[in-house]
């Protein structure tokens, strides 16, 4: 067995990933993947260093005719206390998850601005005079309508994830060269993430200046103030759109890069649905409230506050989470 074999089977063994072992041994990712690619081979020092960190002697390592034997390998005991082992990614199926990430970048965000819109007719209806009824006649099914193709987005764009789920649950090791291209990839799209982050976030904060504006310029004209409502239902669909998109494609290169919430660490504790939950509970307040009083001049004070106490939300929830797996 040839030495790059050996890191690779001491490595699993070990429950490491690639960048665990990298950090360990302060070298790059990259490193680590070229020695078990049998493309490069690491210096003595490096030698002494696997020796120490997987228990075995370097004769074991260097010498081709030694196979490693069970006296080499980790104990049963030790074994259980290990990570599971970790999932392959070839280069094949990283490209075919990128791929498919790219479209579902399209297909969520896309029924997000449905859903977001589908109030509209039964509010422009309801502020327009000669139509006073044609809200609940007309506004009602073109809702539904809308909801039902963002609902039919959704199942298509999950059904499709399904394949790839495992790369929110489980450790991946991905084979040489896929963390490179990966890397390119995520460095070349960073500016214009950081660019849609930003314009969706200032859409959010100016979609409010038309209720605000003409409330004020024109009061008790319904048409006027159906109209201001539309805008900023619209500059919101239009700033969650690039935000989502965005978002859900850097996030494909960060699950591939296991970083950030992605990270080996993190996934075991990033399935938690309290915050969806809770910005659903706001979403509702909001509808609600504006609904019943009319007065969508100062509804728009609930995402604020809800904006506000989401950290305190976050860390609640984090709180009673670590309490319950200590």
């Amino acid at each position: 067995m040839i030495l790059a074999d050996k890191i690779i089977e001491l490595r699993k063994k070990s429950g490491m990933s690639q960048e665990e072992l990298a950090e360990k041994l302060g070298v790059s990712r990259q490193s680590i993947s070229k020695w078990e690619g049998a493309q490069s081979t690491p210096d003595l020092n490096r030698i002494l260093q696997l020796s120490e960190i997987f228990g075995v002697t370097t004769d074991s390592l260097l010498k081709d005719t030694v196979e490693l034997t069970p006296d080499n390998s980790l104990t049963q005991e030790e074994k259980t206390d290990t990570e599971p082992p970790l999932r392959r990614v070839s280069m094949e199926e990283a490209n075919k998850f990128l791929a498919e990430n790219e479209k579902r970048s399209k297909l969520i965000p896309t029924g997000v601005i449905l859903c977001t819109l589908s109030f509209l007719p039964i509010i422009m209806l309801d502020y327009f005079e000669p139509f006073p009824e044609a809200g609940p006649i007309i506004g009602v099914p073109v809702m539904l309508i809308l909801i039902a193709v963002a609902v039919s987005l959704f199942i298509i764009s999950g059904n499709k994830y399904k394949p790839f789920e495992y790369l929110d649950k489980e450790g991946i090791d991905t084979e040489y060269g896929v963390s490179g291209m990966v890397t390119e990839k995520k460095s070349k799209y960073e500016p214009k993430h950081n660019f849609s982050i930003i314009a969706g976030v200032m859409l959010f904060i100016l979609s409010f200046i038309p209720i605000i504006v003409f409330s004020q310029l024109f009061i008790d004209n319904n048409a006027i103030e159906g109209l201001s409502i539309a805008a900023m239902f619209i500059s919101i669909a239009v700033g969650l759109y690039l935000i989502i998109h965005s978002c859900t494609k850097m996030d494909g290169y960060r699950k591939l890069l296991e970083e950030n919430e992605f990270s080996r660490k993190k996934k075991e504790r990033r399935n938690s649905k309290v915050m969806t939950v809770y910005w659903c509970a706001v979403t509702a307040v909001y509808l609600g409230w504006s609904f019943i009083s009319h007065n969508w001049g100062i509804t728009w004070i609930v995402w604020v506050i809800a904006g506000v106490l989401t950290p305190v939300v976050s860390i609640i929830e984090s709180s009673i989470r670590k309490n319950k797996i200590d």
